[in-house]
């Protein structure tokens, strides 16, 4: 088989990624047999290479004619309403606004969540989290029908933390992450956390370990980390919150993950991340269901897209996934989308 010059678009918003807008260029060779059987992200690629991919998208598809809808495929994409949970658009030194809105217009996300997480833990401080959420509220007030914020703190401060959610929620952030590795999500300096975010009614979401192993911790992992198995722990805990377990497509087990989570009710699991494995969402479907997945990008957008439409799923299901049920969540405090 021939190699193919294909624009993939991984991490497409940020520098050295693909399907770049005007005047970013990046293209990946690859031996197309190889990328379009082994991942979704693939699927995402030929689905939406129609207007993106040029000669590419005209060889023979590995990917089952049933699941490519041979004409007006941007515009079976543009038919659905979109809340992409899990958005970014400040990473390290750069902003990415302009870019986010590019490729959010061009797949029809109507709605981004944002938020600027802290990796490390020396830097999490009261100061450094309420400049990261400063940030997130000018994006908001420059974007309102597109941005909504969720506010980031490290719940080692906890009376800094509770201060900065009330502050954030009057500024209109609408929910609590991506909070990052400073403390398990079972960690008692959260319950009183998760306690007020209860009663506000809001969702929490934390970041996924990478998950070098299932059993044995990675030298590159902070002990203080969240497994799956704390996600779940928490949730027994507390039956009346809300979780998000983020981005299965991240590099993490997704498969031990969902497993994991099969049973934990209240915690959701968003879809998003640049490792789209093959099967990934139809995995998540059988363990972790329709009404608990959330569609979302990490700024990975045309996997993030892409492989909703690889998977197996019914119309109705795809309604849910891409913003039912984010929007039934920011309903019960009444920050839905009309």
């Amino acid at each position: 088989m021939p190699n193919y010059r294909i624009n993939i678009g991984a991490r497409n918003s940020f520098p050295g990624s693909c399907s770049s807008p005007p005047g970013d260029k990046c293209m990946l060779k690859i031996n197309r047999r190889k990328f379009v059987s082994n991942t979704a992200a693939s699927a995402a690629g030929l689905l939406l290479g129609n207007s993106h991919m040029g000669s590419a998208f005209k060889e023979r598809s590995l990917i089952p004619d049933a699941l490519i809808p041979k004409e007006g495929l941007m515009k079976e994409v543009m038919k659905y309403p979109k809340i992409d949970s899990h958005a970014h658009v400040h990473i390290g030194d750069r902003t990415y606004t302009d870019k986010v809105i590019y490729y959010a217009d061009k797949l029809g996300i109507s709605k981004l969540m944002i938020s600027r997480p802290i990796s490390t833990v020396s830097e999490a401080t009261p100061e450094n989290f309420r400049k990261n959420n400063d940030f997130v509220i000018k994006c908001m007030k420059q974007h309102p029908d597109r941005f909504t914020g969720t506010v980031v703190f490290n719940a080692n401060y906890q009376k800094e933390s509770l201060e900065e959610i009330d502050r954030c929620i009057d500024a209109g952030m609408v929910g609590a992450g991506e909070l990052y590795r400073q403390v398990k999500i079972n960690d008692p300096l959260y319950y009183p956390i998760i306690e007020k975010l209860i009663d506000l009614k809001m969702l929490i979401m934390q970041h996924s370990v990478v998950g070098y192993s299932r059993v044995t911790w990675h030298s590159a992992e902070p002990k203080t980390s969240s497994l799956p198995e704390d996600f779940a722990d928490i949730a027994k805990r507390y039956p009346e919150a809300m979780f998000q377990y983020a981005h299965i497509g991240g590099g993490i087990d997704w498969e031990y993950a969902c497993k994991t989570l099969k049973d934990s009710l209240n915690v959701y699991v968003d879809v998003s991340g640049s490792n789209n494995a093959d099967n990934m969402i139809n995995f998540a479907m059988r363990y972790i269901g329709e009404d608990r997945l959330l569609f979302g990008c990490d700024n990975s957008f045309y996997q993030g897209v892409g492989h909703m439409f690889s998977a197996k799923l019914t119309d109705a299901q795809r309604r849910k996934i891409f913003f039912e049920n984010y929007n039934s969540i920011l309903k019960k405090s009444g920050n839905h989308v009309n």
